[in-house]
């Protein structure tokens, strides 16, 4: 049963029992009576995240130019909840006082993201560089080593330059390509002897379906047959165009990347952000056999073309004239263009099998010919949820999506560079419950057993681990309604930092065994 019912006594003596003898043809896990650190293969790595448009704030400082969140939520700012403007939690100014809590957390790394805006205000080169942009990353960059913090970046987390927007409509168009390796080689050729470790796109799938099939994220688009809200786009039709622009970009990005004399010995991937999938009824081999399905289209669509050149099949023979095709060149530069996979995991559902799609009303998850359901058919839920959850908590579905890549793919190396859990506490929103959040600390236990099970007993090449979030943030169409946050920020008073139980339990999880930097690099 895709069930996840687990009494916290039950889990709590799950977890002071973790035994992983060390085998040969894996990773070697050192045995343990207490998950933590020690738990884990030597030099594995630990970290927290964010993104540049969710913690930076100060959006008029450095030349900064506009984003395209940042007119979406002018213009629909109801879509945003964003009622605290765009102060978001200020790292810009904090970043030294943020970085105080990493090494407070004894974590090893730490994924930002660079705001493409700060550093070509306008989306080009030519229209201009912020030198006072490019300095405030150096400036983050050199903190984050003085404390002995490696730095992980995300060339782009969804805040397209709006001039590119307004002159060409962004990824619906392959200019953006020329464009982004542009910018992708300009932080590489700055930033490059200093950050090894690289990730070009955060969570393509997500930008693709939610910002142009079913318009819940920017720029909202889609048909209005999938949202009334929609007031332009084409759903099953713009999610594929904007993917195959962004895979291509991604390609030059690679590239420019492996051209950069100062970038060597670095690292690039993706952060793909699938979910697990459970069949929604055991007794139908329909729902059994459309979870590969749902993988191709989740995480395949994005990762196959990295590894292979193309799409996913099963993708090619359901969407046919509406997917794109690569050239023979596109494809070359694809294959082998990433050096490990990234992973975002929050959360599971039940694979339902549609049995009569309407082809006149195309969308990306009609396609995949799965309806996602939070019951089975016998009524049960995916693994549970309190009653401030954002998401269904299923850490069973995270062991199961790392094996899944492992035998799929030839077990490349895998990092898992976000994975948290989202809390929408409302009225309740207080200093005191929002620092209680034992739920959180129960869903970081529970991910990293599964995480740890899956190196350690399935042999699953798992290098590192980023919580998200370091800090509660600006969480998109949620606005600051929903924390994911190691420390709550008081909006409402100077956005004071205050540290939540699960930060508690992230640094004693942390303080056991030893930090890859105590180990000589010879001997990782």
């Amino acid at each position: 049963m895709a069930l996840q019912k687990l009494p916290l006594v039950g889990l709590l003596l799950l977890l002071t029992t973790v035994v992983s003898p060390a085998r040969a043809d894996g990773p070697v896990c050192p045995p343990t009576t207490k998950l933590s650190r020690a738990s884990f293969p030597e030099g594995f790595l630990f970290g927290t995240a964010t993104a540049a448009y969710q913690v930076e704030g100060a959006v008029n400082e450095t030349c900064r130019g506009p984003a395209l969140w940042d007119i979406y939520c002018k213009r629909y700012p109801a879509r945003c909840n964003n009622d605290n403007g765009d102060v978001a939690v200020d790292f810009f100014h904090r970043y030294k006082e943020d970085i105080q809590l990493m090494k407070s957390l004894n974590t090893d790394a730490f994924r930002l993201s660079i705001a493409w805006t700060r550093i070509f205000p306008h989306g080009t080169k030519e229209k201009g560089v912020s030198r006072a942009g490019v300095q405030f990353y150096h400036d983050v960059i050199d903190e984050l080593l003085r404390n002995g913090i490696i730095p992980f970046v995300t060339v782009f987390h969804w805040d397209t330059p709006q001039d590119l927007e307004d002159e060409y409509g962004g990824f619906l168009s392959e200019r953006i390509v020329k464009d982004f390796r542009e910018y992708a080689d300009f932080v590489f050729q700055e930033y490059g002897g200093k950050v090894k470790n690289w990730i070009t796109f955060n969570e393509p799938w997500v930008f693709a379906h939610a910002g142009y099939d079913v318009g819940r994220k920017a720029p909202g688009r889609c048909s209005s047959y999938v949202n009334p809200q929609c007031q332009d786009g084409r759903s099953g039709y713009e999610a594929y165009l904007v993917t195959h622009n962004l895979l291509n970009a991604h390609a030059e990005a690679y590239e420019a990347f492996r051209q950069c004399e100062k970038c060597k010995g670095g690292k690039v991937g993706l952060a793909h952000s699938p979910a697990w999938f459970e069949p929604h009824d055991l007794a139908d081999s329909q729902d059994g056999a459309s979870i590969k399905r749902a993988m191709d289209f989740i995480l395949g669509w994005h990762l196959e073309p990295t590894m292979y050149g193309d799409y996913p099949q099963t993708m090619k023979d359901i969407v046919g004239q509406r997917l794109p095709t690569f050239t023979t060149a596109q494809k070359a530069k694809l294959r082998n263009s990433a050096d490990f996979v990234g992973i975002n995991y929050y959360t599971s559902t039940f694979s339902n099998h549609i049995e009569k799609p309407d082809p006149s009303k195309p969308r990306w998850k009609q396609d995949s010919l799965i309806d996602w359901e939070n019951k089975n058919a016998q009524d049960y839920t995916i693994g549970s949820k309190p009653f401030t959850a954002a998401l269904p908590v299923y850490s069973r579905g995270f062991r199961s999506l790392l094996k899944y890549i492992k035998d799929k793919y030839g077990n490349p190396e895998i990092m898992i560079m976000e994975n948290g859990y989202g809390e929408e506490l409302g009225a309740t929103d207080s200093i005191a419950v929002g620092t209680a959040d034992h739920n959180r600390k129960y869903y970081l236990q529970r991910h990293l057993l599964a995480m740890q099970e899956a190196i350690c007993i399935d042999k699953v090449n798992v290098t590192g681990y980023f919580v998200w979030s370091l800090l509660d943030n600006f969480e998109w169409q949620d606005g600051y309604k929903n924390r994911f946050g190691l420390y709550y920020v008081d909006f409402k008073n100077n956005l004071t930092r205050y540290e939540k139980e699960s930060g508690k339990f992230y640094k004693d999880f942390l303080s056991q065994g030893v930090r890859p930097s105590a180990i000589k690099k010879d001997e990782l």
